[in-house]
């Protein structure tokens, strides 16, 4: 069991910037860690994704050019660089991992989750 606490949201004016951390406890990543978020009354939305052990990335168009994934392996940890905020990109944050068999924009490909941090862009 991995257990995923996600940190680094809060109140941004509209062009700023953030980082999130996703940090794993209990054992490591699985193979894919992926970001997504959902904002009120909407479903949640894939963001960007990045393969564990060689790196791979993979971005919604909504966030290309303004957000970067990462990872250190050492500090077990992934990271969601948000610049160029937009009042569009406010939701609720949240990290999740596990074994991607076919598309890591797919919510149902992964088996755990973090509680989510909120982002709130002003504009």
């Amino acid at each position: 069991q991995v257990q995923l606490v996600e940190s680094g949201g809060g109140l941004v004016q509209a062009g700023g910037s953030l980082r999130l951390s996703c940090a794993a406890s209990g054992r490591t990543f699985s193979d894919t860690i992926g970001w997504f978020r959902q904002a009120p009354g909407k479903e949640r939305d894939f963001v960007a994704a990045i393969n564990w052990s060689g790196g791979r990335t993979n971005y919604a168009d909504s966030v290309k050019g303004r957000f970067t994934i990462s990872r250190d392996i050492a500090k077990n940890t992934v990271y969601l660089q948000m610049t160029s905020l937009k009042p569009e990109d406010t939701a609720v944050y949240y990290c999740a991992t596990g074994r991607v068999l076919r598309d890591p924009r797919g919510k149902f490909e992964y088996n755990y989750w973090g509680q989510g941090t909120q982002v709130t862009v002003s504009s």
